[in-house]
């Protein structure tokens, strides 16, 4: 990673100037650089596991959407009331979000119907505990944690109704598992062909 082409020293309180260090950073291959609590923050590259149920996730999800939404697995969303810039595994929103926002690299989160995070060994807490806050802030109807890291084994929970900062559970289960996501879904989300260990 390679510093802003410019000196650029962002004020440290400010909104704007987190986001301006996160546009230029030069990011890695492979990597997500995202900000979480108003740290930036360089995620590795995901594995082969971690592709292939993003993947499965995705198709499953298809059938459901409206010709007018897209799915995304590359596209970021702010939080600027957390201090957080995300890049979900998937994202779910209004294709005109996007065609709205122009040459930006980002879109507000509270425009999201849906975010999945697939979690890794190292975003793991991130994506438990900081993300969910994030999303929940924001008002994203539903979020779609797959947790290969469980403690207890890999889970699958659907978070939804937001209040404030936090989600209540609607649907946990393990990897294996087929459960229902709920309007404006209303698919069958099959996880026996996630991949695990």
């Amino acid at each position: 990673m390679r510093a802003p082409a410019a000196p650029y020293v962002p004020d440290p309180d400010s909104w704007e100037g987190l986001v301006g260090l996160w546009q230029e950073l030069d990011r890695p291959e492979g990597c997500k650089v995202e900000i979480i609590g108003g740290t930036v923050r360089v995620a590795p590259r995901t594995t082969n596991r971690h592709a292939l149920v993003a993947s499965r996730v995705q198709r499953m999800l298809y059938p459901a959407l409206p010709e007018e939404w897209g799915i995304h697995q590359k596209q970021s969303v702010a939080v600027p009331s957390c201090r957080a810039m995300l890049t979900p595994d998937l994202l779910v929103l209004p294709s005109a979000v996007l065609a709205a926002s122009g040459e930006e690299y980002y879109v507000l989160a509270d425009r999201a119907v849906l975010v999945a995070e697939i979690t890794s060994a190292s975003t793991a807490t991130q994506d438990r505990v900081e993300k969910s806050v994030a999303y929940a802030r924001a008002g994203i109807p539903l979020y779609l944690l797959v947790d290969a890291h469980a403690p207890g084994g890999p889970t699958v929970t659907l978070y939804g109704e937001p209040r404030g900062d936090v989600y209540r559970v609607l649907r946990a289960g393990r990897f294996g598992d087929t459960f229902s996501l709920p309007a404006p879904f209303g698919v069958e989300l099959d996880t026996s062909g996630f991949p695990v260990g």
